[in-house]
């Protein structure tokens, strides 16, 4: 049938005036269909573009109630649906999954006042503070425009004239820098936000997911074979294993800090190249994440998701943190841009 529901005689050919004739504009459906054809393929994303999406639910198993007034922790045994993307940062979509990168961690939570995403990677920090610096980041890790090539020389020109980046420099080429796959990591709101409880007294917090499969990661001499021999690796493991039955699961933790310990720290506790010290603030335990289905198409479902750290609920709210504030419009306009002006329709986006 036509897209409107309407029969179609012959769909393995095109309208002619007789056998050899001229094609005919009256052909609507090849019109319809060629035109779709033409537009099906939208932006990739400008980074993050190679990723992995799955569904599932959050489940509170602890009262934080005292920390945040946000409906989805309002009861312990609650539950919330969510999507989740995981993906590589600076390639392009048909990259390999085994390279050694920081990987996004973006949750999309379908709570009752609306979309919560928590944006952020499998590492507590970020190379930089400031997001003035973003796109000359992002830059290097892109492909050199004269050449087209990946070019080293730019990715270590920045981190050895930006000291900043020392913290995550260690982390992304420790043991951590290759995981094995998308379920056997943790995953890090990064940031700094504020959580609100229903009395008005405000907390900053800091969110983190940890894996229950356990840490695992890939030796470098793997992590080559597979980008040759299995690019996808990542996207078949957590498809493959959702699958079959095995769903992964993650603890949701928060960090939490007055707004006095705030005022009186000895570091900016909103400065992302840090963490904070869990002597200091220790994990407090909120509940737990389960994925438990696969998309059923993947374009409408992963690759048209758009997670933007500005979806917040009453309840949660942003940091002055300078990198969460610069990330509060970029995303959502890179959506627009993506995805179009209409992009929260969708219906993966669409909180209802």
């Amino acid at each position: 049938t036509t897209k409107f529901g309407a029969p179609v005689g012959v769909v393995t050919a095109i309208q002619t005036v007789g056998k050899n004739g001229p094609v005919l504009l009256q052909d609507a459906q090849f019109i319809d269909l060629i035109s779709s054809f033409d537009r099906e393929r939208i932006p990739e994303r400008v980074v993050h573009a190679k990723g992995a999406g799955a569904f599932g639910y959050f489940e509170v198993t602890k009262d934080i109630r005292k920390y945040c007034a946000a409906k989805l922790f309002e009861s312990v045994g609650k539950q919330t649906p969510v999507s989740v993307r995981f993906s590589t940062v600076g390639g392009e979509s048909g990259s390999a999954d085994t390279v050694r990168d920081p990987r996004g961690f973006a949750v999309k939570f379908y709570t009752d006042d609306g979309v919560w995403d928590l944006v952020g990677n499998n590492t507590p920090i970020f190379f930089i503070r400031d997001p003035t610096l973003f796109p000359s980041f992002i830059h290097t890790q892109k492909r050199n425009p004269a050449t087209h090539l990946k070019d080293a020389d730019m990715f270590w020109d920045f981190m050895t004239l930006r000291p900043e980046t020392m913290h995550q420099l260690l982390y992304l080429f420790g043991d951590r820098g290759i995981p094995d796959g998308y379920r056997f990591m943790n995953g890090y709101g990064s940031h700094t936000f504020k959580m609100v409880n229903d009395a008005g007294v405000a907390h900053y917090v800091k969110f983190h997911f940890k894996t229950n499969q356990g840490i695992k990661n890939m030796a470098v001499d793997k992590a080559a074979e597979l980008a040759s021999s299995d690019p996808d690796y990542s996207i078949r493991d957590l498809y493959n294993a959702i699958g079959q039955g095995e769903f992964p699961s993650w603890t949701l933790y928060i960090q939490a800090m007055t707004l006095e310990q705030a005022q009186k720290s000895a570091y900016n506790p909103f400065d992302v190249t840090k963490v904070w010290p869990h002597g200091d603030y220790p994990l407090i335990e909120v509940g737990k994440m389960v994925l438990d289905r696969n998309p059923k198409n993947y374009f409408a479902e992963v690759e048209q998701a758009a997670y933007s750290p500005s979806n917040l609920v009453p309840g949660i709210e942003p940091s002055p943190d300078k990198m969460l504030q610069g990330r509060l419009f970029a995303y959502s306009d890179t959506h627009r841009h993506r995805l179009g002006a209409n992009y929260l329709q969708l219906p993966v986006n669409c909180p209802y």
